[in-house]
């Protein structure tokens, strides 16, 4: 366990270092998520993180899609394990009345009501806002989608490829002669993080008002959201970002950069940066107060110069040599790694960042949540079995056990 931090059930009694737990942060907030694939999942897989009790709805027989993407974790699917930890899965058939009222009666004690069907779709079964809110004002429901609940592309199939095409972020990503989608499902994230801070922030404010929250998050909104900066650049310069690979628009020298037994990325962010990079790891003295290439203005014009330069000047070193010069100098610098790279970078093994998480194939490794709390380490609970808290959830409600293998009998749970 990392120093300094308890790993507590949040009663506030432990002690760290002489400090008090208080506990996890949403401990006793209860979730419930009608959700599949990316976007919402990542919303609520972050609240169970924070100490929130989330209750996944899913299909009987099938469940959530992404558990059928790939078999890569032990047979398991990499998106579900990633996204689903820490969950309780609830399989029932939302066709069935008695599946419909099951859940109608978990929400009522819920603090939170989450789901990314298609536009509609929930209120058609009894499961939308204002139904919800009628006689739980103070619930707040969170209705994710691709497009928003209107306008002209409301009803379209909005998978994360389609949302970054319609954006506009295909087409700043990649090479100068190929637009590409980013390697990682953006849009998807950018939505489940809004409506991860989204609920967060309703909740606060239902501490302070008693009253919940109607909330609606769109893929789209938030990844036009991520791209304001080059959306400025074309609504007051009329001009299009262009792709640049690894470079940058605006900054120079911003790359990869050959050495003598590989290569390694350098990012100067500013005519201090270039002078320190010239002079105390390049030994190019003569091109700091060069007036060609002494302003960042400068030598964004005459960047296929300035790239040259440098790469001349990076060839004289090893790669771990060059990444030890620029370190010590403090120029930006990293080494261009690849996902086993990442698996074994010292920055994760050193800071005690792996755990190990259960699933129903076995245990899985994970990284901790990125949200650092001091008084406690935040849990990283079993992926869910589709339906393995289906009884447990039931009983919760009331159901006897001969009603539960009743409702099993008929199909309606699983």
């Amino acid at each position: 366990m990392t120093k300094g931090r308890a790993r507590v059930a949040g009663n506030g009694t432990e002690r760290v270092d002489g400090e008090a737990s208080a506990g996890l942060p949403l401990e006793g907030i209860l979730v419930v998520s009608l959700e599949q694939a990316v976007a919402a999942p990542l919303a609520t897989r972050h609240l169970a993180d924070l100490g929130a009790r989330v209750v996944k709805v899913e299909r009987v027989g099938e469940g959530d899609f992404a558990r059928a993407y790939d078999s890569a974790v032990h047979g398991l699917a990499a998106h579900f394990v990633w996204l689903n930890r820490g969950k309780e899965s609830f399989a029932v058939d939302l066709k069935a009345p008695e599946g419909i009222d099951a859940v109608k009666a978990l929400v009522r004690g819920a603090d939170v009501f989450l789901q990314n069907l298609a536009p509609g779709a929930a209120a058609r079964l009894g499961l939308g806002a204002d139904d919800l809110r009628s006689d739980h004002p103070e619930l707040v429901v969170v209705d994710m989608s691709g497009y928003g609940a209107d306008g002209p592309m409301r009803d379209r199939k909005a998978y994360d490829l389609l949302v970054q095409s319609e954006t506009g972020l295909c087409s700043i990503t990649g090479t100068p002669e190929t637009a590409v989608k980013t390697g990682i499902p953006t849009s998807d994230i950018a939505a489940g993080m809004y409506a991860l801070t989204s609920i967060q922030a309703a909740l606060l404010r239902r501490y302070r008002t008693g009253i919940g929250a109607t909330i609606e998050v769109s893929m789209f909104d938030a990844t036009a959201e991520w791209l304001g900066y080059p959306m400025y650049l074309q609504m007051y310069q009329d001009r299009q970002v262009p792709r640049m690979g690894l470079s940058h628009t605006s900054i120079a020298p911003y790359d990869k950069y050959p050495t003598a037994d590989g290569e390694i990325l350098v990012g100067v962010q500013n005519d201090r940066g270039w002078r320190v990079l010239v002079t105390e790891v390049l030994g190019m003295p003569e091109l700091a107060d060069d007036p060609r290439y002494a302003t960042n203005l400068e030598r964004v014009r005459r960047r296929e110069e300035v790239d040259a330069l440098v790469a001349q000047g990076t060839k004289q070193f090893t790669s771990a040599d060059l990444d030890e010069r620029l370190a010590a100098s403090g120029v930006p610098a990293a080494q261009l790694r690849d996902l086993r790279g990442l698996i074994e970078h010292p920055q994760l093994s050193t800071r005690d960042r792996w755990r190990e998480v259960q699933t129903e194939a076995g245990p899985v490794r994970g990284i901790l949540p990125p949200m650092n709390f001091r008084d406690v380490e935040l849990p990283m609970g079993a992926v869910p079995a589709l339906g393995q808290h289906t009884d447990a959830v039931l009983t919760g409600l009331g159901f006897t056990d001969e009603q539960i293998a009743d409702l099993r009998q008929a199909g309606i749970v699983g």
